[in-house]
Protein backbone atom coordinates (compact mmCIF):
# COMPACT_ATOMS: atom_id res chain seq x y z
CA UNK A 1 0.00 0.00 0.00
CA UNK A 2 1.55 3.27 -1.08
CA UNK A 3 1.68 6.38 1.02
CA UNK A 4 0.84 7.17 4.64
CA UNK A 5 -1.95 9.02 6.36
CA UNK A 6 0.37 10.77 8.82
CA UNK A 7 4.12 11.31 8.63
CA UNK A 8 5.96 12.89 11.55
CA UNK A 9 9.52 14.15 11.01
CA UNK A 10 11.78 14.77 13.99
CA UNK A 11 14.09 13.15 16.49
CA UNK A 12 12.86 10.27 18.58
CA UNK A 13 14.51 10.97 21.93
CA UNK A 14 15.73 9.08 24.94
CA UNK A 15 14.14 10.90 27.87
CA UNK A 16 16.08 10.57 31.13
CA UNK A 17 14.28 11.36 34.40
CA UNK A 18 15.45 12.30 37.88
CA UNK A 19 15.12 8.71 39.14
CA UNK A 20 17.41 7.49 36.36
CA UNK A 21 14.66 5.87 34.31
CA UNK A 22 14.69 6.23 30.52
CA UNK A 23 11.75 6.12 28.14
CA UNK A 24 11.21 7.06 24.50
CA UNK A 25 10.00 10.55 23.69
CA UNK A 26 9.99 13.33 21.16
CA UNK A 27 7.24 15.12 19.31
CA UNK A 28 7.45 12.74 16.35
CA UNK A 29 6.76 9.73 18.57
CA UNK A 30 3.88 11.17 20.58
CA UNK A 31 2.16 12.67 17.55
CA UNK A 32 2.59 9.63 15.28
CA UNK A 33 1.38 7.32 18.04
CA UNK A 34 -1.71 9.49 18.52
CA UNK A 35 -2.33 9.35 14.78
CA UNK A 36 -2.01 5.57 14.79
CA UNK A 37 -4.47 5.28 17.68
CA UNK A 38 -6.89 7.40 15.70
CA UNK A 39 -6.76 4.77 12.97
CA UNK A 40 -4.19 6.39 10.69
CA UNK A 41 -1.26 4.69 8.98
CA UNK A 42 1.58 6.54 10.64
CA UNK A 43 5.26 6.87 9.79
CA UNK A 44 8.09 8.41 11.82
CA UNK A 45 11.10 9.76 9.93
CA UNK A 46 13.88 10.24 12.46
CA UNK A 47 17.63 10.23 13.00
CA UNK A 48 19.87 8.64 15.60
CA UNK A 49 21.52 5.35 16.59
CA UNK A 50 19.42 2.77 14.77
CA UNK A 51 19.61 -0.03 17.35
CA UNK A 52 18.92 2.30 20.27
CA UNK A 53 15.86 3.84 18.61
CA UNK A 54 14.58 0.42 17.59
CA UNK A 55 14.88 -0.77 21.19
CA UNK A 56 13.20 2.36 22.59
CA UNK A 57 10.28 1.98 20.20
CA UNK A 58 9.94 -1.80 20.40
CA UNK A 59 6.65 -1.67 22.39
CA UNK A 60 5.07 0.56 19.73
CA UNK A 61 6.44 -0.94 16.53
CA UNK A 62 3.26 -2.88 15.70
CA UNK A 63 1.49 0.49 15.50
CA UNK A 64 4.08 2.55 13.63
CA UNK A 65 6.24 2.50 10.52
CA UNK A 66 9.76 3.77 11.10
CA UNK A 67 12.46 5.30 8.90
CA UNK A 68 15.74 5.89 10.74
CA UNK A 69 18.60 7.89 9.28
CA UNK A 70 21.78 6.82 11.09
CA UNK A 71 23.74 9.18 13.32
CA UNK A 72 26.48 8.79 15.93
CA UNK A 73 24.13 9.74 18.74
CA UNK A 74 20.46 9.62 19.63
CA UNK A 75 19.08 12.89 20.97
CA UNK A 76 18.90 12.50 24.75
CA UNK A 77 17.08 14.88 27.08
CA UNK A 78 17.27 15.03 30.86
CA UNK A 79 13.87 16.17 32.08
CA UNK A 80 12.89 17.65 35.44
CA UNK A 81 9.52 18.98 36.59
CA UNK A 82 6.22 19.25 34.76
CA UNK A 83 4.18 21.80 32.85
CA UNK A 84 5.41 25.39 33.02
CA UNK A 85 8.01 24.31 35.60
CA UNK A 86 9.64 21.72 33.33
CA UNK A 87 13.34 22.12 32.51
CA UNK A 88 15.33 20.03 30.06
CA UNK A 89 19.01 19.55 29.38
CA UNK A 90 20.43 18.24 26.13
CA UNK A 91 22.79 15.36 26.89
CA UNK A 92 23.30 14.11 23.33
CA UNK A 93 22.20 15.32 19.89
CA UNK A 94 21.57 13.41 16.67
CA UNK A 95 22.22 16.55 14.62
CA UNK A 96 20.20 18.17 11.83
CA UNK A 97 18.42 16.01 9.29
CA UNK A 98 20.73 17.27 6.59
CA UNK A 99 19.10 16.01 3.42
CA UNK A 100 15.79 16.59 1.71
CA UNK A 101 13.30 14.04 2.96
CA UNK A 102 10.94 12.22 0.61
CA UNK A 103 7.32 11.86 1.68
CA UNK A 104 4.05 10.48 0.34
CA UNK A 105 1.46 11.39 2.91
CA UNK A 106 -1.90 12.97 3.60
CA UNK A 107 -0.61 14.86 6.67
CA UNK A 108 3.03 15.90 7.07
CA UNK A 109 3.90 16.97 10.60
CA UNK A 110 7.23 18.78 10.97
CA UNK A 111 7.96 17.93 14.60
CA UNK A 112 11.44 19.10 15.66
CA UNK A 113 12.66 18.88 19.24
CA UNK A 114 16.22 20.17 18.78
CA UNK A 115 16.67 22.24 15.62
CA UNK A 116 16.77 19.18 13.37
CA UNK A 117 14.13 19.59 10.67
CA UNK A 118 14.49 21.55 7.46
CA UNK A 119 11.69 23.54 5.85
CA UNK A 120 11.87 21.63 2.56
CA UNK A 121 10.85 18.15 1.42
CA UNK A 122 9.97 16.40 -1.82
CA UNK A 123 6.94 14.34 -2.69
CA UNK A 124 3.25 14.53 -1.81
CA UNK A 125 2.02 16.20 1.36
CA UNK A 126 -1.62 17.29 1.26
CA UNK A 127 -1.73 18.98 4.68
CA UNK A 128 1.26 20.56 6.45
CA UNK A 129 1.33 20.87 10.23
CA UNK A 130 4.14 22.43 12.26
CA UNK A 131 5.07 22.34 15.94
CA UNK A 132 8.02 24.75 16.07
CA UNK A 133 9.18 24.07 19.64
CA UNK A 134 12.44 22.53 18.45
CA UNK A 135 13.14 25.41 16.08
CA UNK A 136 13.19 27.97 18.89
CA UNK A 137 15.30 25.93 21.29
CA UNK A 138 18.93 26.74 21.97
CA UNK A 139 21.67 25.37 24.23
CA UNK A 140 25.17 26.59 25.00
CA UNK A 141 26.73 23.12 25.09
CA UNK A 142 25.81 19.52 25.73
CA UNK A 143 24.56 19.20 29.29
CA UNK A 144 23.32 22.79 29.40
CA UNK A 145 19.74 23.72 30.07
CA UNK A 146 17.66 24.37 26.97
CA UNK A 147 16.53 27.97 26.41
CA UNK A 148 14.55 29.76 23.70
CA UNK A 149 15.30 32.13 20.84
CA UNK A 150 13.06 33.85 18.31
CA UNK A 151 11.68 31.81 15.44
CA UNK A 152 13.45 32.70 12.18
CA UNK A 153 11.25 33.22 9.08
CA UNK A 154 13.51 30.98 6.99
CA UNK A 155 12.63 28.07 9.27
CA UNK A 156 8.99 28.07 8.16
CA UNK A 157 7.94 25.63 5.44
CA UNK A 158 6.88 27.06 2.12
CA UNK A 159 3.29 26.20 2.99
CA UNK A 160 1.64 25.57 6.32
CA UNK A 161 -1.96 24.70 7.12
CA UNK A 162 -1.83 24.58 10.92
CA UNK A 163 0.67 25.41 13.67
CA UNK A 164 0.61 24.41 17.34
CA UNK A 165 2.68 26.42 19.82
CA UNK A 166 2.92 25.96 23.57
CA UNK A 167 2.75 28.82 26.04
CA UNK A 168 6.50 28.37 26.63
CA UNK A 169 7.22 29.20 22.98
CA UNK A 170 4.66 31.97 22.53
CA UNK A 171 7.09 34.86 22.99
CA UNK A 172 9.53 33.27 20.52
CA UNK A 173 6.75 33.04 17.91
CA UNK A 174 4.94 36.31 18.69
CA UNK A 175 5.59 37.86 15.25
CA UNK A 176 4.17 34.77 13.56
CA UNK A 177 0.97 34.90 15.61
CA UNK A 178 0.61 38.61 14.93
CA UNK A 179 1.07 37.98 11.21
CA UNK A 180 -1.65 35.33 11.15
CA UNK A 181 -4.03 37.68 12.96
CA UNK A 182 -3.35 40.79 10.89
CA UNK A 183 -1.60 39.67 7.72
CA UNK A 184 1.83 40.93 6.62
CA UNK A 185 2.45 44.67 6.81
CA UNK A 186 5.05 46.77 5.05
CA UNK A 187 7.93 47.97 7.15
CA UNK A 188 11.26 49.47 6.34
CA UNK A 189 13.89 47.13 7.77
CA UNK A 190 15.32 44.00 6.18
CA UNK A 191 14.41 42.06 9.31
CA UNK A 192 10.83 43.24 9.07
CA UNK A 193 10.82 42.25 5.41
CA UNK A 194 12.00 38.75 6.31
CA UNK A 195 9.24 38.52 8.90
CA UNK A 196 6.69 39.67 6.34
CA UNK A 197 7.87 36.93 4.01
CA UNK A 198 7.54 34.39 6.80
CA UNK A 199 4.04 35.51 7.72
CA UNK A 200 3.07 35.51 4.05
CA UNK A 201 3.99 31.84 3.87
CA UNK A 202 2.03 30.98 7.02
CA UNK A 203 -0.84 33.47 6.91
CA UNK A 204 -3.39 30.85 5.86
CA UNK A 205 -2.49 28.68 8.84
CA UNK A 206 -4.70 28.15 11.84
CA UNK A 207 -2.55 28.63 14.96
CA UNK A 208 -3.36 27.06 18.32
CA UNK A 209 -1.47 28.15 21.44
CA UNK A 210 -1.78 25.60 24.24
CA UNK A 211 -1.55 26.76 27.82
CA UNK A 212 -1.55 23.67 30.00
CA UNK A 213 -4.48 23.99 32.39
CA UNK A 214 -5.25 27.46 30.98
CA UNK A 215 -7.40 28.08 27.93
CA UNK A 216 -6.20 27.18 24.45
CA UNK A 217 -5.96 30.28 22.23
CA UNK A 218 -7.09 29.75 18.66
CA UNK A 219 -5.90 32.20 16.00
CA UNK A 220 -7.91 31.82 12.79
CA UNK A 221 -6.94 33.97 9.80
CA UNK A 222 -9.34 36.87 9.40
CA UNK A 223 -11.06 36.32 12.75
CA UNK A 224 -10.61 37.41 16.33
CA UNK A 225 -8.70 35.15 18.68
CA UNK A 226 -10.90 32.55 20.38
CA UNK A 227 -10.27 30.90 23.74
CA UNK A 228 -11.33 27.35 24.53
CA UNK A 229 -11.36 26.06 28.07
CA UNK A 230 -9.51 22.79 28.59
CA UNK A 231 -10.97 19.76 30.39
CA UNK A 232 -10.49 19.52 34.13
CA UNK A 233 -8.00 16.79 35.00
CA UNK A 234 -9.10 14.83 38.06
CA UNK A 235 -6.03 12.61 38.18
CA UNK A 236 -2.99 14.38 36.78
CA UNK A 237 -0.19 11.89 36.14
CA UNK A 238 2.22 13.23 33.50
CA UNK A 239 1.93 15.90 30.80
CA UNK A 240 5.10 15.22 28.79
CA UNK A 241 4.07 14.94 25.14
CA UNK A 242 0.54 16.26 25.75
CA UNK A 243 1.13 19.17 23.37
CA UNK A 244 2.27 16.76 20.67
CA UNK A 245 -0.84 14.64 21.18
CA UNK A 246 -2.91 17.83 20.91
CA UNK A 247 -1.15 18.69 17.65
CA UNK A 248 -1.76 15.30 16.04
CA UNK A 249 -5.43 15.25 17.01
CA UNK A 250 -5.83 18.87 15.87
CA UNK A 251 -4.19 18.26 12.48
CA UNK A 252 -6.23 15.11 11.88
CA UNK A 253 -9.51 16.79 12.83
CA UNK A 254 -8.76 19.72 10.54
CA UNK A 255 -7.90 17.31 7.74
CA UNK A 256 -11.30 15.68 8.36
CA UNK A 257 -12.70 19.16 7.63
CA UNK A 258 -13.92 19.79 11.15
CA UNK A 259 -14.19 23.52 11.93
CA UNK A 260 -11.14 24.82 13.84
CA UNK A 261 -13.07 25.23 17.12
CA UNK A 262 -14.31 21.62 16.97
CA UNK A 263 -10.84 20.42 16.00
CA UNK A 264 -9.29 22.22 18.98
CA UNK A 265 -11.90 20.83 21.37
CA UNK A 266 -11.17 17.31 20.10
CA UNK A 267 -7.45 17.94 20.52
CA UNK A 268 -7.94 19.23 24.07
CA UNK A 269 -9.79 16.01 24.89
CA UNK A 270 -6.94 13.95 23.42
CA UNK A 271 -4.40 15.82 25.55
CA UNK A 272 -6.56 15.30 28.65
CA UNK A 273 -6.61 11.53 28.04
CA UNK A 274 -2.81 11.52 27.67
CA UNK A 275 -2.30 13.47 30.91
CA UNK A 276 -4.28 10.86 32.83
CA UNK A 277 -1.52 8.28 32.37
CA UNK A 278 2.26 7.95 32.12
CA UNK A 279 4.34 8.08 28.99
CA UNK A 280 3.53 7.15 25.39
CA UNK A 281 1.43 4.22 26.54
CA UNK A 282 -1.17 6.69 27.84
CA UNK A 283 -1.89 8.11 24.38
CA UNK A 284 -5.59 7.52 23.85
CA UNK A 285 -7.61 5.80 21.16
CA UNK A 286 -10.54 7.48 19.43
CA UNK A 287 -13.17 5.97 21.73
CA UNK A 288 -11.53 7.31 24.88
CA UNK A 289 -11.06 10.75 23.32
CA UNK A 290 -14.64 10.98 22.07
CA UNK A 291 -15.92 9.89 25.50
CA UNK A 292 -13.82 12.58 27.16
CA UNK A 293 -15.14 15.12 24.69
CA UNK A 294 -18.79 14.17 25.15
CA UNK A 295 -18.41 14.28 28.93
CA UNK A 296 -17.78 18.01 28.62
CA UNK A 297 -20.99 18.76 26.71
Amino acid sequence: MGGYDYTAVGHVTADVFADGSVRPGGSALYSALQAARLGRRALIITQGVEQQIAELLAPYRPELALEIHPAKHTTTLKTSGQGAGRTQRLLAWAGPIGHTIAVDTSILHLAPVARETAAEWRGRADFIGLTPQGLVRTWARLGAEIGHVELAPRQLPRRCDAIVISRAERDSCAWLIEGVERGPRRRGSARAGARAGGTARARRAVVAVTGGADATALHIPGRETLELQVPHIEHFVDDLGAGDVFAAAFFIALREERPPVEAAAFANAAAAVRIGGAGPGAVGERGAIEARLHALR
